[in-house]
Formats: structure tokens, C-alpha cells, sequence
């Protein structure tokens, strides 16, 4: 079989790829993602377009050090009608964030690539829709004391699979794009290499 390469440390991913049994190296792959977002968004790209790039440069970034091995590169963008959000630096751009979603529908776009020998083999970009509920100030302050800078590390300051659960009314979508990535998908190509057992 052969080695699969997770170019994320992210602890949601490798805890999904851990959970489905994938057996699988985690390694970190360092790009500049301010940078390449900074000139993806000047190129006018639609947020689900500048997910997908990102995952692919993950993905080719250690393909390259890795020639023989299937990397699965992966990254997530939130979109608010039309904006697109990063992850807060601090917890003031976390309560600023939160503001903005309260009580709107957004859009996550979870992007995975698959790359060998340094190009890319296979992409998936999953949607989900979320709502969030109208709560309220103290509320947010609760739930704010709660994480603290836990939510600085989640692209719309919230774990689903956590208290940030509370935050929403309604949510559309596969659990596993809303957690990052595209696990379904991921798991069929995987499949289709002989990476895991059919």
C-alpha cells in the first residue's frame, strides 16, 4: 500500500484521518497562506476557487519531498456574502467575526487534494451552510471566556465539534466539510489507489 501524507498538522484533520483508520504521517507544510491568499483574492477568484489552490500547494509542497507517497493537501475558507473570512489573530477579531455571522447564513468551502510525485492526481471542494442564531451579547461572552484563544485556530472563530456547536440554528452540509475537510471523497479516492482496502 501506499504511504499516505498529511501536509496539515491541523488537530481536526488528523483527528478524522485517525478516527476513519487511515494509516497516514502528519507533516506540516509551511506556506506563506497571507501571502498566497493576499494574491489569489487580486486575481478575483470565487473563495471555493482559493480554497482548492491552497489545498493544492499544501498538497505539492511536500509531494515534491515526498515523490512516492499520496498527499493529501487540505484547507477550508469561509465565505459571508460574498467576503471571505481568515482566521482570527486575536480574541477581539474572534467576537468581531461572530458579530458579523450572528444570525446570517454562511458558507464553508473545504478543500482536499491528492498529490503524487509533485502534481496533483485528485480534488474535491465539499459546501456547507450554516446559520447562525441570533444569541446573544452575553452569550458571547460566555462562550468567549469558555474557549478563550481555542477558537483562534478555527476559520469563523468556532468548533462545531465543540461548545461552538451553541452558535447555530441550522447546518447544511457533510459534519466532516464543516470540520475541514472532505473525509467521504477522500476516503473513495483513497480507496481507488489502493491506499485502504475496497
Amino acid at each position: 500500500m501506499s504511504q499516505v501524507i498529511l501536509a496539515s498538522r491541523s488537530a481536526a484533520r488528523v483527528q478524522m484521518l485517525r478516527d476513519a483508520g487511515v494509516s497516514f504521517e502528519a507533516v506540516g507544510a509551511a506556506v506563506d497562506e497571507d501571502a498566497m491568499k493576499a494574491a489569489l483574492r487580486a486575481e478575483d477568484l470565487r473563495p471555493r476557487d482559493i480554497a482548492d489552490a491552497l489545498a493544492e500547494a499544501k498538497a505539492l509542497k511536500i509531494s515534491r519531498r515526498h515523490p512516492e507517497a499520496l498527499v493529501i493537501g487540505a484547507d477550508q475558507v469561509l465565505e459571508l456574502d460574498g467576503e471571505m473570512f481568515d482566521k482570527p489573530g486575536t480574541v477581539a477579531q474572534a467576537r468581531a467575526h461572530l458579530l458579523a455571522l450572528r444570525g446570517k447564513a454562511h458558507l464553508l468551502h473545504s478543500a482536499a487534494v491528492i498529490a503524487r510525485g509533485g502534481a496533483p492526481l485528485w480534488r474535491h471542494v465539499g459546501r456547507a451552510r450554516l446559520t447562525v442564531r441570533p444569541f446573544s451579547d452575553a452569550f458571547l461572552d460566555d462562550y468567549l471566556d469558555l474557549e478563550g484563544e481555542a477558537v483562534l485556530g478555527c476559520v469563523g472563530a468556532y468548533r462545531l465539534e465543540g461548545p461552538g456547536v451553541q452558535l447555530f440554528s441550522r447546518v447544511e452540509g457533510d459534519h466532516f466539510t464543516v470540520l475541514g475537510l472532505p473525509l467521504f471523497e477522500t476516503l473513495d479516492y483513497l480507496r481507488t489507489t489502493g491506499a485502504l482496502l475496497s
